[in-house]
């Protein structure tokens, strides 16, 4: 994994470019949740939302490692 990105001439951590990434896919999945009454079955919804986030943080950043 490549730690720093050079975007024209601005480095920036690679880990903020997969936050946003993951923050993107977590909330196209917050609306799908929403759209269909699935967090009807979510005890805690703020908690349930974070662990979807770390966990698409996580596939994220896995993927980018084997893909580059």
């Amino acid at each position: 994994m490549r730690y720093v990105i050079d975007i024209y001439g601005v480095l920036v951590p690679s880990l903020l470019l997969w936050i946003i990434i993951a923050y993107v896919l977590s909330a196209i999945l917050r609306r799908l949740m929403q759209r269909f009454d699935l967090y009807r079955l979510v005890w805690h919804r703020a908690l349930f939302d974070f662990a979807i986030f770390i966990c698409l943080l996580g596939g994220v950043v896995y993927l980018s490692e084997h893909l580059s």
